[in-house]
């Protein structure tokens, strides 16, 4: 009875020992958990960086090659005032169906160095800078070629995280189109009034006319109106934008060779 006894408790204890060793996970196994982890979380990274590479390298670079050769048929800002309840008038039109007046009326007043720059006035943009940090707003400082990205792509929300998303897809444009294209574009998806889109709808909705057909007055109006189309009507001009046309009209005169890339 004493021999069987002990042995019984012999197996017991053997068995109780089992019982621990199965439960208790062992180094190899938790080395592997690990790992698979670790494996796990390097590859949702890539998966990361791939698709914001994607977004940030391949979406800017496959639209602006599209876009060197096929006129723009929405953006962000069109589609964002439709759903608004604006209506939507928009006349693709080659460049050398808009008038030379507007071309040149559009250079002169919003961005003199456009044909000479590389897409960035630098010395407006400190001056834009200097005076935001001093408190005083914002100034507009943006170049023709920066508007044009921010319409192809962005909506018109003011803060300088879109500013920076802005210069850096004007890289894009400087680098992969040519400056009458760029300012082909604009011509094309500009606001020039409340729903009304580029050249052509403009000198419709305005003067009941082609693109083409605009006199060098009724460029300049325009082309006056640009800062804000959605106040200042280029159809019934205060005596504000009468004036500011007049200016523009003059500046054409005084740039000379600065417009040589519009005509």
């Amino acid at each position: 009875m004493a021999l069987r006894a002990t042995a019984c408790k012999t197996l017991a204890a053997v068995a109780r020992k089992s019982s621990k060793k199965a439960a208790k996970p062992s180094k190899s196994g938790s080395r592997a958990g690990v790992g698979w982890r670790k494996l796990f979380r390097t590859r949702w990274a890539q998966r990361v960086a791939v698709v914001g590479l994607v977004i940030l390298v391949g979406m800017p670079l496959t639209f602006t090659l599209l876009y060197s050769v096929l006129p723009v048929p929405a953006t962000p800002l069109m589609v964002a005032r439709l759903v608004e309840g604006e209506g939507w008038s928009h006349d693709w039109v080659p460049l050398e169906e808009i008038s030379p007046s507007l071309r040149f009326a559009v250079i002169a007043g919003e961005d003199n160095l456009y044909c000479a720059h590389n897409g960035f006035d630098f010395e407006s943009l400190q001056a834009a800078w200097q005076e935001w940090q001093a408190g005083q707003g914002t100034r507009g400082a943006s170049t023709i070629s920066m508007q044009t990205a921010k319409n192809l792509y962005l909506l018109p929300m003011r803060s300088l995280l879109r500013k920076g998303i802005e210069a850096y897809l004007t890289v894009y444009l400087e680098i992969l189109l040519s400056k009458p294209r760029i300012l082909e574009i604009y011509l094309n998806i500009a606001e020039m009034a409340p729903g009304v889109y580029g050249a052509e709808a403009a000198a419709q909705h305005h003067f009941g006319k082609t693109a083409a057909q605009l006199s060098e007055r009724e460029a300049a109006l325009i082309a006056a109106v640009l800062p804000n189309p959605r106040r200042w009507s280029a159809g019934q001009p205060t005596n504000y934008i009468a004036g500011r046309a007049s200016t523009l009209q003059r500046r054409i005169h005084q740039l000379g060779p600065l417009l040589d890339c519009a005509r």
